[in-house]
Parts: C-alpha cells; sequence; structure tokens
C-alpha cells in the first residue's frame, strides 16, 4: 500500500512534473532571493528540458551556506520570503541557519512515517529533539499531518519516558535508534510494559544490523529515513513482501536528487559512490543543487515495494569530515573554536567510536601537560552540544594529516 498515487508515477511523468515544478519555483524564488539569482546567473532556466541538464547550475555546498548566512544573514539571500513569513527559525551546530515555512508536512516527513507502518490514529512518541535543532518539529509535523498524535518527548530523561510510554499506549517511536534502545533497557529495568511501541522510524545515528536485529527481537521493528536540517527526509526505507526491507532508499517525491563527483558538480553513472546533491522545490526556501556532504549512490533498478522512484543506497559516509554523532553534525570549524577557546593547547582530533551501541566521541588534544586540559571538557560540550572525553597527548604524537575528526565508527 502507498501514501498516495504520485510514488506510482512512471519516470517521464514524473520527470515533467519536476522540471515544470522547478521552473516555476526557481523563476519566482530568483527574483527575490539574490543567492539564488547569483546561483543562477547566465542560466535560462527555460532552456533546461531534462533533469540531467541541471548539471550545468554550480552546486551550493553545506560549507560555502554557512558562510553566506554570516555575510547575510539570516539565510544567505536563498530564502524567497521574510523571516516573519515562516512558522518556525532554527540554527543547527556549526551556526547553520533553518526556517520551517508554513503549509501541511512542510518537511516530507508523512511518507517516510507511513513506509514505516505508521498510520492515521496512532500515538507516536517523538524522541527527536524540540531545541533549536529542527529535527522535532520536523517529525511533529510529519506524524500530524499524517494524523497522529504526538507526544513531544524529545531526547533524554528516559524515567518519565518510559512512565509516559505506559501510560499513554504509543504505537510508533521516532528518534535516534541509540535512544530507543536506552528505552527499552529502562523499561526492562523499571519492570514497566512499553509493547504498545510496535513501529519506528529512526535518523540521526548509525543502524548497524546488530542493532536492528536486537529491535526486531524485541518486538519493535523499525525503519530508518536520511533526512539533514536543510531538505527535510530525503529518502526512506520500505518494504516488500512479508515485511521484507527493501535494498537502499527511496527518495521522497518533489525532490530531485543527484550523485555527483566529491568537490566537483558532475554526477556520476549510476551504481557509483558520490556526494548527495538535491534540489528542493518549496517556494519560500528552495535550494538547488544543494549538496549535503554526504556520499551515497543510485540504486539501479525498480524496487519491489511498488514505487517508481530512484533508490540510494543510504548513507556511506561523509564526503568531508563533517560528521554526525547521535543526530548531530559535529564540524571541523567547531574543533578549531575549540583550540581557540583553550590556550596552551596543539593539534586536536576528534574521534568517533561505537561502543555498547552508542555513538562516542573522544577529543585526542596535545598539550605539555595534563593540567593543561582542565576544562577543555566543558568546552567541548558547549561547543558541540555533546559530551565527549579529553584525552591528552604530548606534543607532536598526533598526525600531521589535516584530519580534524576521524570517523571510526564501522559501516552499517
Amino acid at each position: 500500500m502507498n501514501f498516495d498515487r504520485l510514488e506510482t508515477r512512471n519516470h517521464d511523468l514524473r520527470e515533467r512534473a519536476l522540471l515544470r515544478d522547478f521552473r516555476a519555483v526557481m523563476n519566482q524564488a530568483k527574483a527575490r532571493a539574490p543567492g539564488l539569482r547569483t546561483q543562477l546567473k547566465g542560466v535560462n532556466l527555460e532552456k533546461i528540458k531534462s533533469l540531467a541538464e541541471l548539471a550545468a547550475i554550480p552546486v551550493l555546498r553545506k560549507s560555502n551556506l554557512i558562510e553566506l548566512q554570516a555575510e547575510d544573514p539570516p539565510f544567505g539571500g536563498f530564502a524567497s520570503v521574510k523571516e516573519a513569513a515562516f512558522e518556525r527559525l532554527f540554527i543547527s551546530p556549526g551556526s547553520i541557519f533553518e526556517p520551517q515555512g508554513t503549509g501541511k508536512d512542510w518537511w516530507g516527513v508523512a511518507r517516510a512515517l507511513y513506509a514505516a507502518g505508521v498510520r492515521k490514529g496512532d500515538i507516536v512518541i517523538n524522541c527527536f529533539s524540540y531545541h533549536l535543532t529542527p529535527g522535532g518539529m520536523m517529525m511533529d509535523s510529519g506524524a500530524r499531518a499524517l494524523g497522529c498524535v504526538v507526544i513531544p518527548a524529545g531526547p533524554g530523561n528516559a524515567e518519565a519516558q518510559v512512565e509516559a510510554i505506559q501510560h499513554y499506549r504509543p504505537r510508533a517511536y521516532c528518534g535516534t535508534p541509540d535512544f530507543l534502545k536506552i528505552l527499552l533497557d529502562k523499561a526492562a529495568e523499571m519492570k514497566r510494559d512499553i509493547s504498545s511501541l510496535q513501529r519506528g522510524l529512526v535518523s540521526g545515528a548509525a543502524l548497524p544490523a546488530s542493532l536492528r536485529d536486537e529491535l526486531r527481537k524485541r518486538g519493535l521493528p523499525v525503519r530508518q529515513c536520511y533526512a539533514t536540517a536543510d531538505l527535510g527526509v530525503v529518502a526512506y526505507e520500505t518494504s516488500a513482501g512479508k515485511g521484507r526491507i527493501v535494498d537502499g532508499m527511496m527518495v521522497n517525491e518533489n525532490l530531485i536528487v543527484e550523485i555527483v563527483r566529491p568537490g566537483t558538480q558532475e554526477p556520476v553513472p549510476d551504481g557509483e559512490v558520490g556526494e548527495v546533491v538535491v534540489t528542493r522545490l518549496n517556494r519560500d526556501y528552495p535550494l538547488l543543487r544543494f549538496a549535503t556532504g554526504d556520499l551515497s549512490a543510485i540504486l539501479p533498478g525498480a524496487s519491489p515495494c511498488g514505487r517508481t522512484n530512484r533508490r540510494i543506497s543510504g548513507w556511506l559516509g561523509r564526503a568531508d569530515q563533517t560528521t554526525k554523532v547521535k543526530g548531530m553534525f559535529v564540524h571541523p570549524s567547531q574543533v578549531a573554536e575549540i583550540g581557540r577557546r583553550c590556550p596552551g593547547l596543539g593539534r586536536l582530533r576528534l574521534v568517533v567510536q561505537r561502543q555498547n551501541e552508542q555513538d562516542v566521541m573522544t577529543l585526542h588534544a596535545e598539550a605539555p601537560s595534563e593540567a593543561v586540559l582542565e576544562g577543555v571538557e566543558a568546552v567541548l560540550q558547549d561547543v558541540t552540544k555533546l559530551r565527549g572525553a579529553v584525552v591528552h597527548a604530548k606534543p607532536g604524537r598526533l598526525p600531521n594529516d589535516g584530519k580534524v575528526i576521524a570517523d571510526e565508527r564501522p559501516a552499517p
């Protein structure tokens, strides 16, 4: 069963509709968005007759957007309406600013929830953060667009959440897979019944096969989606035949997804790993060929789930050193900020690992003595909004290779 008829359109019909909407949105928005106008300089939108021809337009990389937003606040000249016209305004780590526009399911989450088995009338406990970053409101608005009731739980305070689950009996969970395991373990420890949870849509952290299998054995089959704070849900897992998970992730409707060679704007052949580039056709905040910094690949062939859009392999790593820890992006610029705030430190390397099915980060810091590291752990948490340990390294011990973030987590 599909969410709507858009999901089963043939390729030509979908491409014609996307091109029509692309020209309409970009023609209207570029008159009001100077950043978009600059990106489209010299481009005749009416002459673009296929999605492949978008390759002639320069990509907008996340790192560039940070700089442009600093130069032309709040959105770098890419919003086509004033701030007062948006519904909500957010800030994500790394000082990236995102709006939420008006309208039903602005982030495109409802399809992913539906594919995960969530249905109208379900109660959903939403454990994504509602604080400053858009994750919580993203899932909240999608669930309510689907006709669900939402418990706005956010992350943390597991004991209170277990009590809420036992009392309200939600059927679905939204949040990181790590925190779902924490809730299940806490419920077992407290001897509380949270068996009402039967479905889950997870994102923001790795979902290794071992954790997925453990959750399934504990009565909670989950599906994951690939989403970003800038774009909403880009792709999501689907099922076919007795709940079998289909390989890869289905690209969301009303998005144009390309895979380009990292560091370029050139699309790669289907099946080749490259950087995910997305065009989002929102009239108030359209993003044109936005390079996410994430790696993936287009999967060949039709999906056995019955949907006809393209599939990507899912998240295959980062095209740059920026990484995601417990659902939050951590940028090299943040590591540099720690060094600026803490005099006496030499080279820094933030190492991200996986321990006990959870993301763990450790800052390796060169310093003449361990005493110099006093207070660095608090600065690390203040800058990244995440907790991590700090380990002393003697001066000259860290490699001189330019790497400041090392993601040592096993591939999912």
